[in-house]
């Protein structure tokens, strides 16, 4: 593979996904999306995910960029159904800033890239600047800052090889996720590629942990009164015994 001339179309890949995955209120969140999307097409990787583009581009046609707002809101921000988690974090510990997103800090601080806290929210080990990050460094490279090609490796095959899938798996199942079905299938595709671009190979999916949930066990209105009225003369019983202890107890003291 001839990686210098397939690094344009990377970083075009990477800056759809920072627009179709980061957070943000800017008005020109979306400016260039139409026009990526119709070189995308031309150029897809399969029939499967130039299918999924061609998805895409018909959601934005029939309900414009404000469609997008709405289903990225619901999969990603709204507590009342199932929240696609989006950090290498999660996915590898459990929690939301963990050991990744010290490793991406890490990465990022030896360029001159620097997260914008007031527009962008998200932690450095989100999938959101993650496929941002890349696209930045890509551009650096194209640019003749050769330098960042093992950085890019090492952000690809230490953060991104290693949670994607999960995440892509989370987002193509998500109730809510039409259009972003769509995204989860040209992820995927392009997730391959790069792994064919770095040379490495999927990782072994993770066994999920599901804590089991306890039995709930029905009682009548009658059985919780009796077991109300039970704990309630246990803890008098309890009450008066230990009186009887510190009666006897400062008893015994005045005579010593």
């Amino acid at each position: 593979m001839d990686r210098k001339s397939v690094n344009p179309a990377r970083s075009l890949y990477y800056g759809f996904f920072s627009k179709m995955l980061v957070f943000t209120t800017r008005e020109d969140r979306f400016d260039g999306l139409k026009e990526a999307l119709d070189v995308m097409i031309v150029n897809a990787l399969d029939e499967n995910s130039q299918e999924a583009l061609k998805e895409i581009k018909e959601f934005i046609s029939a309900g414009g960029y404000e469609y997008l707002v709405r289903e990225y809101d619901e999969i990603f921000h709204n507590p009342e159904s199932p929240v696609v988690r989006t950090t290498a974090s999660f996915y590898h510990e459990g929690v939301e800033s963990g050991r990744k997103r010290v490793e991406v800090k890490n990465f990022l601080g030896k360029t001159r890239i620097r997260r914008n806290e007031k527009e962008f929210k998200e932690n450095e080990d989100s999938v959101g600047f993650l496929v941002t990050f890349m696209h930045e460094l890509i551009e650096l490279i194209i640019k003749g800052e050769n330098s960042y090609e093992s950085l890019q490796h090492c952000v690809f095959v230490e953060i991104i090889n290693e949670f994607f899938d999960e995440f892509i798996e989370e987002l193509y199942n998500h109730p809510k996720a039409n259009a972003y079905k769509s995204v989860a299938v040209v992820l995927n595709a392009f997730l391959e590629f790069e792994r064919l671009y770095f040379d490495v190979t999927k990782p072994a999916m993770k066994e999920k942990v599901v804590k089991e949930a306890e039995p709930c066990e029905f009682i009548s209105d009658e059985e919780a009164q009796r077991r109300a009225i039970n704990r309630a003369k246990r803890e008098a019983d309890a009450i008066v015994k230990s009186c009887s202890i510190e009666d006897a107890y400062n008893h015994n003291s005045e005579e010593m």
